[in-house]
């Protein structure tokens, strides 16, 4: 009989125990903070029943083996979405891949954490008896995704700089101080 495993409250120690891997599929719109940086409103998310943006996931845990002590606890994450944002170039919807790739170690506590990162190539989490994996995978996408959405290149023409006629009439018809001081210098004594 194959164990179940809630990836909602993980006993993470467990799951490794099994050495076991997991990967599905879940809605973006189950993913409140992920949904807010795509360009579609998460009840237009909701509603497009024929095919909703999915995010796929896969984890991996196992015990890791020490010399002279515990096995420590690694975690293997993988996680991708296709989220559509605003390009910030042209502003057109543009569709962007976003994926993560990480890995964890669990440490017993904060303090472990704080003293071995510096020095840990891997991630550092603390150990505790229910841990929430979507939260984990939400987070790690939503620092995957790009800061400043933009196509490779636009489907439309972008101005690269901004004319504005009437500001350049009104330039043209200030006057200028310094050719009062030119009618000054070229006055004779």
């Amino acid at each position: 009989m194959e164990k179940f495993f809630d990836l909602n409250r993980l006993n993470v120690k467990a799951f490794a125990k099994e050495g076991r891997r997991l990967d599905g599929h879940k809605s973006l719109a189950q993913f409140a903070r992920l949904a807010e940086l795509a360009d579609t409103p998460v009840e237009t998310i909701l509603k497009d029943s024929d095919q909703p943006t999915q995010v796929s996931w896969a984890i991996q845990c196992e015990l890791v083996p020490i010399l002279g002590g515990d096995s420590q606890v690694w975690m293997q994450l993988q996680a991708e979405v296709d989220l559509q944002m605003q390009c910030q170039r042209c502003m057109a919807p543009v569709n962007l891949a976003v994926k993560a790739n990480a890995t964890f170690r669990f440490v017993s506590d904060e303090a472990t954490a704080e003293a071995e990162d510096d020095e840990s190539e891997e991630d550092l989490l603390v150990l505790t008896a229910e841990f929430n994996v979507f939260e984990l995978i939400e987070d790690e996408l939503i620092m995957s995704a790009p800061i400043v959405p933009m196509h490779v290149a636009c489907p439309t023409l972008v101005p690269m700089s901004a004319v504005d006629e009437a500001f350049e009439e009104a330039l043209e018809a200030r006057p200028n101080p310094f050719a009062a001081l030119a009618k000054l210098k070229n006055k004779p004594n």
